[in-house]
């Protein structure tokens, strides 16, 4: 009882909310009205962040109250304008020396090229018609208690309070009917969601060519300071052992055990250094074993996990790798940790991997240029790392790599579950029912008035019925075969939404 009451306060509570968007409504268009023409440019600004607001308290609502999660949709901001080498700020054919009316004028278009920004507006000026609906037990229950007995039939107020037990009995099923609205309206669009993952991307890409050209900068700062200092050094010594070679033997064989030794410790450096790059071993035998053997030369006691049915490709390898190795040497340097487990599996077509210790914790991203890193390089393949790591211990460090198992191959429709594909089935199979025989076919009867009835049902009722029943034939068949048409398309559209859209809700993010 206590849960329905709470359901019929909230549908009465967003009912009520509905109803005082009139005035939004009403505050729009006098905006809109005084502002026409030039003075649009500077009132739709505020008149898209007020229709925002209220759009955002709406999806919240909806998502608290009505269990139903509506996204963001707005399409990405546009970034700040960049002066050019003489200092100005372009926007199109205009040259400005601050960066204010660029940015506005970005900012402008944004808003009023963004298609969410218009369905939130036919969302707030039709909601107000849907918190009728959330009303409809009050509004009812009201007119019954509030009419005089004598302007109604007496069979109307039992009729009446009838009517508003049932619409009472029906809220929950009113607040689903507006939670599917709300989502509707009010969720992300393709556009919106790929344009997000794009400027994702886009700032991913420009991180990666950060970090390899600090990664190039490093190789040759290792391979000036360590490989190529030992060669010179052994060119040098080796000039030696050429003017020895006849004065003093014994010193000349000498300078050759050095340079024998210096040879060796030059070799080794590039071996690690080679190692730093791309292991071979992560090349021959893939990510398993070649954490396993990073876990062999480690100091710590590190278990490794291994539960992989394909192996992903050598970038994603390599990805996975890096971060995996620079985590471990977090627990060792930083986390005082004795034992780390990592265990390396999948989920669907995502790569899971997660590093736990049992270290003093305390790990933070925001504090620290190892775990940025880490989520740069992870970002290129638009994967997510997840830290817990509260004072004291343990933390657990847990990264997802979508898509990063899916198995090569053709492009294949995306199957329809059961109950979808009955549905369509059953409109291919009967669509044709009401809308030949019972619609068109009944329609050109009637026109001629042809006599012989048949089976045609709509011709069997009195003469106020049969076009009604007509139309609704004709369109209850159209909308089989439409149905039939959409369902398979906007499925498909749905498994493509699903693997693009951000896969970081399980992170928290």
């Amino acid at each position: 009882m206590k849960t329905y009451a709470v359901t019929v306060g909230r549908a009465l509570a967003l009912g009520a909310m509905a109803l005082l968007d009139t005035v939004l409504i009403a505050v729009t268009l006098v905006t809109f009205v005084l502002a026409f023409g030039l003075g649009m440019i500077f009132c739709f600004p505020p008149a898209a962040r007020l229709l925002r607001a209220r759009t955002a308290m709406a999806r919240k609502l909806t998502g608290t109250w009505l269990g139903t999660a509506v996204p963001v949709p707005y399409l990405p901001p546009p970034l700040p304008a960049r002066p050019q080498p003489d200092g100005w700020y372009r926007h199109e054919r205009q040259l400005y020396k601050t960066p204010w009316w660029p940015n506005w004028n970005n900012r402008w278009k944004w808003m009023f090229g963004d298609p969410a920004t218009w369905r939130d507006g036919l969302w707030v000026f039709l909601n107000p018609l849907a918190g009728v609906l959330l009303l409809l037990p009050l509004l009812l229950a009201g007119y019954a208690v509030l009419t005089p007995r004598s302007d109604l039939p007496a069979f109307a107020s039992p009729l009446l309070g009838l009517a508003a037990v049932l619409a009472l009995l029906a809220t929950p099923g009113f607040l689903r009917g507006y939670a599917w609205w709300n989502h509707l309206l009010l969720s992300p669009t393709a556009k919106s969601v790929l344009a997000a993952r794009v400027q994702r991307l886009d700032q991913a890409r420009l991180a990666t060519v950060d970090s390899q050209a600090s990664e190039l900068r490093r190789i040759e700062r290792d391979l000036h300071d360590g490989a190529q200092a030992r060669l010179v050094a052994m060119g040098m010594t080796l000039g030696a052992v050429e003017e020895l070679m006849d004065k003093d033997p014994a010193a000349a064989k000498a300078l050759l055990g050095k340079v024998r030794e210096a040879s060796s410790t030059a070799l080794v450096e590039l071996r690690d250094l080679v190692k730093g790059i791309h292991p071979p071993v992560l090349a021959e035998r893939g990510l398993g074993d070649a954490v396993r053997a990073l876990a062999l030369d480690s100091p710590l006691k590190v278990t490794v996990t291994v539960d992989l049915e394909t192996r992903p490709d050598s970038p994603v390898e390599s990805a996975a790798y890096f971060s995996i190795s620079e985590l471990l040497a977090n627990a060792a340097r930083h986390g005082g940790a004795e034992r780390v487990w990592i265990d390396i599996s999948s989920n669907d077509h995502a790569l899971r991997v997660v590093v736990a210790d049992d270290g003093s914790g305390g790990a933070d991203p925001s504090l620290g240029s190892g775990l940025r890193g880490i989520e740069r390089r992870l970002a290129a393949f638009d994967g997510v790392l997840a830290v817990s790591s509260p004072r004291g211990g343990p933390t657990t460090a847990t990264f997802d790599l979508p898509n990063a198992l899916r198995e090569k191959g053709p492009d294949c429709k995306p199957s329809l579950p059961r109950g979808k594909a009955t549905i369509v089935g059953i409109c291919w199979g009967l669509g044709w029912l009401p809308l030949f025989p019972q619609g068109l076919v009944t329609m050109f009867m009637k026109i001629f008035g042809a006599e012989h009835r048949s089976w045609f049902l709509a011709l069997y009722l009195p003469e106020l019925l049969q076009w009604p029943l007509i139309v609704f034939n004709i369109l209850l068949g159209l909308s089989m075969y439409a149905a039939g048409m959409l369902i398979p398309v906007m499925h498909a559209r749905q498994q493509r939404l699903a693997e693009v859209l951000p896969t970081r809700l399980w992170l928290g993010r």
